[in-house]
């Protein structure tokens, strides 16, 4: 994998948490578990997080395949206290954001794809066209 700017990861995260005060917490994560780039709060481990995150999306991947669902696009849980969305990022990360339970699911699913494919654009060393 290229160098990356992880500062430019974090920044886009910082967008979408500005635009979407409901996400508490994003990574994007490497597949084999490494943070790449964070704004998680303070005392939230990120080894587990990246960790856990890349053992959902081998897992959904798995299914997927499996069913004969195709590629993996997305994943997520609902707790009783907000979800935990997984995306795709190009084939080489994963998007994990931890979401508050009274966010609107259509919007923020939008914004989250729209964060996905910016990502993986800045993964890939190309720059995000504003």
């Amino acid at each position: 994998m290229e160098l990356i700017d992880r500062q430019a990861l974090i920044d886009r995260i910082r967008v979408l948490q500005h635009s979407l005060p409901e996400v508490q917490a994003a990574a994007v994560i490497s597949l084999d578990g490494l943070i790449m780039a964070s704004a998680l709060p303070e005392g939230m481990s990120e080894d587990r997080i990246s960790a856990m995150s890349a053992a959902m999306l081998s897992l959904g991947e798995q299914i997927n395949k499996e069913t004969g669902l195709g590629t993996l696009e997305q994943l997520y849980t609902r707790g009783s206290n907000g979800y935990v969305v997984l995306l795709a990022v190009g084939k080489e990360a994963v998007f994990t954001t931890l979401v508050q339970p009274e966010a609107k699911l259509g919007i923020l699913f939008l914004e989250l794809r729209k964060t996905a494919e910016d990502l993986a654009r800045l993964l890939n060393g190309n720059g995000l066209n504003t």
